[in-house]
């Protein structure tokens, strides 16, 4: 049984290797290590391999983590799973990341309660694919929804991100990646602070990556298969 420390390890050396694959800078690519339904001690181990970067779906589990982790005080935690509005308070006040937001309602209440001096960070999901079960705005809807986002004083417009469709073919899941890169360049050619395409999990992070991923979200890859 490989450890969680040469399972990063691996990741980590796949995400530098598809980067330069793609011509790309080496640290152009970012990986957040996905550990929902994971024991706190599995994050200490990722974060004693030196990962600093982490991810949670939920928000209750991934509070009463980042409270128990409070003495690691440089972990970056990123919220990645749909939120509710009864929930936004939490994923304010001890996330710095919300990867997956998609409507007015919930950036109104994220920039309410947000602690005054803190920005919190901000990906908008795209339903790339028009798929009737992912969330997401649609792809059309970019511009005037992130004109809205950057006129919150709270909340930092940093990019966008996607889950595609399941069960597509490579050369889908790549076209439905390319249609993102494109989206992005021209979302970071209007907005100085957009430099982030979140794309790509364990099982097709190298083909986000050729396509312009500049942060990939890898759980089981990492820490094994979901609890």
């Amino acid at each position: 049984m490989e450890t969680i420390a040469e399972r990063l390890k691996s990741v980590q050396l796949t995400v530098e290797q598809s980067t330069l694959d793609a011509h790309r800078p080496s640290n152009s690519t970012k990986l957040l290590a996905v550990s929902k339904t994971k024991p706190v001690s599995d994050i200490v181990q990722a974060y004693e391999a030196g990962q600093r970067l982490f991810a949670e779906n939920y928000v209750q589990e991934g509070v009463e983590k980042i409270q128990k982790l409070q003495t690691l005080d440089d972990i970056e935690w990123h919220f990645i799973g749909p939120l509710q509005s009864n929930k936004t308070r939490q994923v304010a006040e001890n996330f710095h990341w919300i990867h997956t937001l998609d409507r007015l309602k919930i950036a109104q209440r994220l920039n309410a309660q947000t602690a005054t001096g803190k920005m919190l960070n901000v990906c908008i999901q795209i339903n790339i694919d028009q798929d009737d079960n992912k969330a997401g705005i649609a792809a059309d809807e970019l511009n005037s929804f992130a004109k809205v986002i950057t006129e919150f004083p709270k909340l930092r417009l940093r990019g966008i991100m996607t889950i595609p469709k399941a069960k597509q073919s490579p050369t889908q899941q790549a076209a439905s990646f390319a249609k993102m890169a494109q989206l992005y360049t021209h979302l970071k050619a209007q907005y100085s602070a957009v430099d982030t395409l979140s794309m790509g999990m364990s099982g097709d992070m190298v083909n986000a990556i050729q396509n312009g991923s500049t942060m990939v979200r890898v759980g089981a890859a990492i820490f094994g298969s979901r609890n």
